[in-house]
């Protein structure tokens, strides 16, 4: 496209039309100024852009750390204390776990700061300054080249850019794409290592509702936990010793004890992982039609049966409970997208947006000439098309990566030990070795907690399902081929034959092949039975979907950053926000409750109360620990309660994501009033169609996290260490 493509700083004046919902929105900090800051002021905002980003004195943004690089986490007090979700903190919490201090059963609190616990590996990164370097990187990058020429140069580029960034010693430089390529931001970033545990609720609290409540509301689960920032002498990064000292931070966030109601204004600030906004109906219309109801039936299968082993056994539930909330997170995620797609007429918006935007195109062509398929307005016939074509691809993709790589255990274990059996065929002993040892770590955890029998249910149903949908044929021949190779009469016989004659399902047989000569043990691997199962898939999917399924992708690729450059430059009186890659943004919006359906209308807040309603005593969901229950009888909230009421948790319509989880929520002065942790079930689809009537976030009330450190967990130390504020009175 001929338009010049200008910094968007500039191109994007701030008129919200009806392509951009109020509340939408994952905006970039350093933008908000030129951009945002009228439009949050008028929905009641009190600060400036320059409150919230700035590089000239501490803001908001020096507050906002990446925790361990998945998940957000903020400072609350000037000695750097962490506040970040209890999942988020989850893997930390169990390292530490004990049959004899149990964390996650009883929780952990440090009294002291010499109680703080250290976690080797886990990291705090905050952002010290973001700048536009669009201009650098695209240098001598032109229409005319094809994506892997364009690539090439911009790689260069991008090195350059890196090596002329002037960046103090304990400072790194990261450069992402944004627009789908068409906008590059460098961003400095201090990262420190040191970062201890200071203290959890018990998973009754931080997990309570478990599953069952998973992207649901109304919610009750007290979904944080707290770490410290240590630093060296001198405030700077360094290694965990004994001589480093809490880290002093540029701002951290003041705690409002006044609460929210319903209309207030609110802001998340984090680092949203992936989003996909600007998807064209075609392929909306895939992910509702076709991909999603693929992967939800495959995990329809796999949940039955292993939730039917739970049930039955107490051992069985114990071993699966993490993985079969693993299974059901996305599952019910893609429910939920599906109906709220439909719901909110999502390919219908898509439809008419593009219908707007082919009307505007042709005007702007008008008298013009271009290349064959260059010219905007033939963008959308061309995603028509090649989402035709890759539809099948996509399909065996998901069915092979559902089946075989996700939801059947010991596919994935053979899988690994293909790998295995390859890397000492090609690169010998030593690189055999190597991988072996990682391996080995790994299957230490996943043997603890795999039943045999299980899985070989699962395996049984889910192949029957392999060779009934795969789309092609190739693939479901070699399923039959592997079945008549073994005698097996049907799928159950093909399963209860290959567990039976397989090294893999036994650790103990496994464990005595590893201490073999690695010729040997090679061999055996290679004509283990599931390993060339595993390895005839792999490689039929490697030679007849991978390639047709890539360079289709790429060419979709391409053409969505066209795509994407020609919406901003034909509508250049409207704002439009970059997809989520896993940079801080900002999204803002009101503490709303919402109606999802007829006749069921909610309220934006959960109270305590709720959680008794709850209650079901040794229900490793809903269970309640004895003391909250003591607390919940006396009503000793102290001066964290509303009107008599403990608040929990709230909703709002902040446009978040994964990546969101263990953001602040915060006023409008800039205080914390809660942590983000999930988003409601029916607004799943936010990822690809936000729709301010059913999009909800959900989050913890910062009360209720005082209430639980004071008058539950007893750490009032904490709290004086915090700064409390007032600021509606």
């Amino acid at each position: 496209m001929k338009l010049p493509f200008k910094s968007f700083a500039f191109v994007l004046a701030f008129l919200f039309t009806s392509s951009v919902f109020a509340g939408e929105g994952m905006w970039l900090p350093q933008l908000l100024k030129a951009l945002n800051e009228g439009d949050m002021q008028t929905m009641g905002m009190k600060m400036t852009a320059e409150d919230i980003y700035s590089v000239n004195k501490g803001s908001l943004k020096d507050a906002i750390v990446h925790f361990n690089g998945g998940c957000t986490s903020e400072i609350i007090s000037a000695k750097g204390l962490l506040l970040t979700n209890h999942h988020c903190g989850y893997s930390q919490i169990q390292s530490h776990s004990t049959l004899e201090k149990n964390y996650l059963k009883d929780g952990f609190w440090a009294m002291n700061m010499k109680e703080e616990l250290s976690n080797p590996g886990l990291t705090a990164t905050m952002i010290a300054r973001i700048d536009d370097v669009t201009e650098a990187v695209l240098k001598g990058v032109n229409d005319g080249m094809s994506p892997k020429e364009r690539q090439a140069a911009i790689d260069i580029n991008l090195e350059a850019v890196k090596n002329s960034t002037e960046v103090e010693k304990h400072q790194e430089v990261r450069i992402r794409p944004f627009y789908k390529g068409n906008q590059y931001y460098l961003f400095v970033t201090v990262t420190y290592t040191d970062v201890r545990l200071v203290g959890t609720p018990p998973e009754s609290i931080g997990k309570f509702g478990s599953d069952t409540d998973n992207w649901v509301w109304p919610r009750h689960t007290g979904d944080f936990s707290i770490f410290r920032i240590y630093a060296d002498k001198n405030n700077m990064p360094a290694d965990y010793s004994e001589d480093n000292v809490p880290y002093t931070p540029k701002h951290f966030l003041p705690i409002s004890l006044d609460g929210i109601e319903e209309g207030d204004f609110s802001m998340v600030f984090g680092f949203p992982g992936r989003t996909d906004q600007y998807l064209p109906s075609f392929a909306v219309e895939q992910i509702v039609d076709v991909l999603n109801p693929a992967r939800i039936e495959v995990r329809d299968h796999a949940l039955k049966i292993v939730g039917t082993a739970m049930r039955a056994d107490e051992g069985v539930r114990l071993q699966y409970a993490s993985k079969f909330a693993r299974i059901a997170n996305y599952w019910k995620k893609w429910i939920g997208e599906k109906q709220g797609l439909e719901t909110t007429d999502g390919v219908g918006r898509k439809k008419r947006f593009e219908a707007e935007y082919l009307a505007a195109a042709k005007k702007y062509e008008s008298n013009k000439r271009y290349k064959e398929n260059q010219a905007p307005s033939t963008y959308l016939k061309q995603f028509e098309k090649l989402y035709k074509e890759i539809q099948p691809y996509a399909l065996a993709r998901d069915y092979h990566n559902e089946i075989t790589g996700r939801n059947i255990e010991i596919m994935q274990v053979a899988g690994y030990h293909q790998r295995l059996v390859n890397t000492y065929k090609k690169s010998g002993e030593p690189a055999y070795t190597s991988f072996k040892g990682r391996l080995n770590n790994y299957l230490q955890g996943f043997y603890k907690n795999y039943q045999p029998a299980v899985d070989q249910k699962v395996f049984a149903d889910l192949i029957q399902m392999y060779v009934e949908k795969m789309p092609f044929d190739e693939m479901a021949s070699i399923m039959k081929d592997q079945m008549s190779a073994i005698g097996a009469s049907d799928y159950n016989d093909f399963a209860a034959k290959l567990y039976q004659n397989s090294i893999l399902t036994s650790q103990d047989m496994l464990m005595v092949l590893y201490n073999e000569e690695p010729d040997k043990a090679v061999e055996k691997l290679a004509n283990d039975p599931l390993v060339k199962l595993s390895s005839a898939l792999n490689d039929a999917y490697g030679e007849q979907v991978t390639p047709k399924l890539s360079g289709l992708q790429d060419q979709i690729n391409e053409l969505q950053r066209k795509y994407m450059k020609a919406i901003i430059e034909l509508f250049p009186d409207r704002s439009f926000y970059p997809d989520a890659n896993g940079t801080l943004r900002v999204t803002y919006g009101k503490i709303n409750g919402y109606q999802p359906r007829d006749a069921v209308s909610y309220l934006p807040v959960t109270y305590l109360s709720g959680v008794v309603e709850k209650f079901v005593p040794g229900d490793y969901e809903f269970d309640v620990p004895k003391k909250l229950l003591e607390l919940y009888e006396e009503k000793n909230y102290g001066e964290y309660a509303d009107n008599g009421k403990m608040p929990v948790c709230f909703i709002g319509s902040n446009h978040t994501t994964g990546g969101n989880s263990g953001s602040p929520a915060i006023d409008a002065h800039g205080n914390l009033i809660g942590l983000n942790f999930d988003r409601v079930w029916e607004g799943t689809m936010s990822d690809i169609n936000y729709d301010a009537s059913i999009c909800r976030n959900i989050m913890v009330d910062a009360r209720y996290i005082l209430f639980i450190i004071d008058k539950f967990a007893g750490a009032d130390h904490l709290i004086k260490e915090m700064k409390l504020v007032h600021p509606k009175k």
